[in-house]
C-alpha cells in the first residue's frame, strides 16, 4: 500500500469516526428515551415472555436449586446469563427494569454495526436512510427495553455480516493476515453466541459456515489449523445444548419434543372448533405472513409493501450493479464486488420462518388478516436490518441513476430527493407512534389475560408473607412468573417447579412443606392438595374474568395453624412495574 493510499485510509477512518461517534449518541438518545417511555407506562413485562426470561435468569441463584440446570430445556441460555447481573439487583428485577440494560447494550451495538455496514458501499446519506428505518423504528425501541431476545439475536445477526464481509476483504492479502484470523476468532464467537440465542442462529451458523469452507477451499486453506479448530468450536456448540439437554432432563431432543416445546404449547393452546392457523404446511402463506409482519413492523402498514419491494430493488442494485450505481471503492481496504454477497444472510430470517411457521408450531397472526389477531407479530422484526439496508441501496440506486441522466439539474434533484425522503421518514415515525407499535399493542394484548391474576394473586400472597415472613410459598410459577417479585418474596421463599425433588417431596405432603399453598385447578398443586388435604384450609379462591388454558381458577390455601387474618379484597388495578 502507498503513502497516498495510506493517507487516503486514515483520513477516511477519521471520518468514519467521527460519523460512529454520532451515530452512538443519536443512538444512546433514542434508547434512553424510550426506556424512559417504557418506565412511565409500565411496559417492562408486558409480554409473558419478558417475565418468563427474568424469572430463568434470577432462579440461577435465587433458588432451593440453583445452578446451570436452572436455566431449562427450551429457551437458549445466552439471554439468561446476560441478565444475571442485572437481576441480582433485587429492585431492578422487582420493577423489570434490570433486563433493558443488556438488551439497549445490544440495540447500540447492532445501530453502530449496521451503519458500519452501509457505509462500505454506501454515501453518508444513503447510509443514514438504513440507520434511521432501524435505529429510530418504535418496535425496535420498545423491544430493546424488554427482556425479550430480538434485540440480542438482531445485534448478532448484524454483527456477524459485518465481519463476515470484512473477513472476506481481508482474505487474500497476506499482510492482513493477523487481521484475518482476529476477524475469524470474533466471527465464530458471535456466531457461537447467536447459536445459543435462538434456533435461527443455528441456520445461521451453519450457513455462514458453508460460504467460509468453500472460500477457503478455494485457496487451498481448508485444511489450516486454525479454520479447522474454529469449524470443531462452532460445531460443539449445538452439540453442548444437546448434551445439556440429555444430562438434564434425559431427552438430548427435550427443546423440540418436551412439554415446553413450541409443538407442546400448541397442542395445548390451540382449539379443535378452529382450523389450524394460517400458513399451517404451507410455506408459501407463511412466508405472505412473515413479510406482512416485517412490513408492518417496519413501517406503517399502508407503505409496507413500497418499502418491501425497495428493499428488493437495491438488494438487485447491490448484487448486479455494485460498480455504477454503488459507491464501492470508498473504503480504505477496496471492497471486491462479491464482498456484497455475504449480506445476503440478512435475508435468512424470511425461509426460516416461512418453514417455521409451516411446520414448526409457530404460527403468526395479524390485525388485518384472518384471524385478526395479535400473535408473534415480533418475528417480523428479525427481516428489519434486511429491509434498513437493502432500502439504502435503493436510495444510492436512484442517486446514480439521477447522476447518469440528469447530470444538469442533478445537484438540485438529489438534495429535493433526500429533503423528501427524510420528511417521508418523520411522517412515518410519528405516524408509527400515534397507531402505537406493533409489538407493543401485542404485547398489551399479551398481558390483557394475565393481568387479572398478576393482580390480584401478588395482593394476597403479600399480605400472607406479612403475617408469616418466614413462611414457604408451594406454588407454580412457570405461568405467571411475575407474582413473586410484586408480592415482595424471593423464589427461596417458595417450593415451585423448578425445585425438582423439594417440590416433589411437597406434593406428597402439602402442609408439612409450605404454610402457604396456591393451586390452579386441574394442576399437580391442585392434585396433591385434594389428595393430601389434611391441616389445609382455603384462604381465598380467584375466578378470573378471561378464557384460555392458563385461566383456570385458583385458590389460596394455608395451613390450620397459619395466624387468622381477614380475608384481603384484592384490587384491580395493575401491579405497579
Amino acid at each position: 500500500m502507498s503513502s497516498a493510499e495510506r493517507t487516503t485510509g486514515q483520513a477516511l477512518r477519521g471520518i468514519r469516526r467521527r460519523e460512529l461517534q454520532l451515530v452512538f449518541v443519536s443512538a444512546l438518545a433514542a434508547s434512553l428515551i424510550a426506556l424512559w417511555w417504557s418506565w412511565a407506562h409500565s411496559a417492562f413485562l408486558l409480554y409473558g415472555d419478558a417475565e418468563a426470561h427474568m424469572h430463568i435468569a434470577r432462579r440461577l441463584f435465587d433458588s432451593h436449586r440453583p445452578g446451570i440446570t436452572q436455566l431449562g430445556s427450551v429457551w437458549l441460555p445466552l439471554p439468561h446469563l446476560l441478565m444475571v447481573p442485572f437481576v441480582a439487583v433485587d429492585s431492578w428485577w422487582r420493577s423489570g427494569f434490570a433486563p433493558a440494560i443488556p438488551s439497549m447494550a445490544c440495540y447500540l451495538l447492532a445501530s453502530i454495526a449496521l451503519y458500519t455496514l452501509a457505509r462500505k458501499w454506501l454515501s453518508p446519506v444513503s447510509s443514514c436512510v438504513a440507520l434511521v428505518l432501524f435505529a429510530a423504528n418504535p418496535n425496535l425501541l420498545y423491544l430493546q427495553t424488554t427482556a425479550m431476545t430480538e434485540p440480542l439475536f438482531l445485534c448478532e445477526l448484524i454483527c456477524s455480516v459485518l465481519l463476515l464481509v470484512e473477513w472476506y476483504t481481508s482474505l487474500d492479502d497476506e499482510a492482513l493476515h493477523a487481521r484475518n484470523q482476529r476477524l475469524l476468532w470474533t466471527l465464530i464467537a458471535v456466531l457461537v453466541a447467536a447459536i445459543y440465542t435462538r434456533y435461527d442462529g443455528w441456520i445461521l451458523a451453519f450457513l455462514a459456515w458453508i460460504a467460509m469452507a468453500r472460500c477457503v477451499a478455494n485457496r487451498g486453506r481448508l485444511l489450516r489449523t486454525s479454520f479447522i479448530l474454529a469449524s470443531v468450536i462452532l460445531l460443539l456448540a449445538p452439540v453442548g445444548w444437546m448434551l445439556y439437554n440429555a444430562v438434564v432432563f434425559g431427552d438430548w431432543l427435550e427443546f423440540m419434543r418436551g412439554p415446553y416445546s413450541a409443538k407442546a404449547i400448541e397442542l395445548r393452546t390451540a382449539s379443535s372448533a378452529i382450523a389450524p392457523h394460517p400458513g399451517w404446511h404451507n410455506p408459501w402463506v407463511s412466508a405472505i405472513f412473515f413479510v406482512k409482519a416485517a412490513e408492518m413492523d417496519a413501517i406503517v402498514e399502508s407503505w409496507g409493501g413500497v418499502l418491501f419491494w425497495a428493499a428488493l430493488a437495491g438488494t438487485v442494485v447491490s448484487w448486479v450493479l455494485p460498480g455504477r450505481y454503488v459507491e464501492a471503492a470508498n473504503h480504505p481496504l477496496k471492497l471486491s464486488s462479491r464482498a456484497v454477497w455475504w449480506t445476503i444472510f440478512l435475508w435468512l430470517p424470511l425461509p426460516f420462518y416461512a418453514y417455521s411457521v409451516s411446520y414448526g408450531s409457530v404460527p403468526i397472526f395479524l390485525p388485518v388478516w384472518w384471524p385478526h389477531g395479535w400473535y408473534n407479530t415480533r418475528y417480523g422484526m428479525e427481516l428489519l436490518p434486511a429491509l434498513a439496508l437493502f432500502a439504502g441501496f435503493a436510495v444510492q440506486g436512484i442517486i446514480g441513476l439521477m447522476r447518469s441522466r440528469l447530470t444538469r439539474w442533478e445537484p438540485f434533484v438529489s438534495r429535493a430527493f433526500f429533503v423528501a425522503l427524510f420528511i417521508a421518514l418523520g411522517v412515518n415515525i410519528a405516524q408509527m407512534l400515534h397507531e402505537q407499535p406493533l409489538t407493543y399493542v401485542e404485547a398489551k394484548k399479551n398481558t390483557a389475560a394475565r393481568s387479572y391474576y398478576n393482580t390480584v394473586l401478588p395482593v394476597a400472597l403479600k399480605s400472607l408473607h406479612l403475617l408469616d415472613p418466614h413462611g414457604v410459598v408451594l406454588m407454580d410459577t412457570s405461568t405467571f412468573a411475575s407474582v413473586v417479585p410484586h408480592a415482595g418474596l424471593t423464589y427461596r421463599q417458595t417450593i415451585n417447579e423448578s425445585d425438582k425433588q423439594f417440590y416433589w417431596a411437597a406434593l406428597g405432603a402439602p402442609a408439612e412443606h409450605a404454610s402457604i399453598i396456591l393451586a390452579f385447578a386441574g394442576d399437580d398443586i391442585d392434585k396433591a392438595v385434594k389428595a393430601h388435604p389434611q391441616h389445609l384450609r382455603i384462604y381465598q379462591t380467584f375466578h378470573s374474568p378471561f378464557r384460555g388454558w392458563d385461566q383456570a381458577d385458583a385458590t389460596i390455601y394455608v395451613t390450620d395453624t397459619f395466624p387468622s387474618t381477614p380475608v384481603t379484597q384484592p384490587s384491580t388495578t395493575p401491579a405497579s412495574r
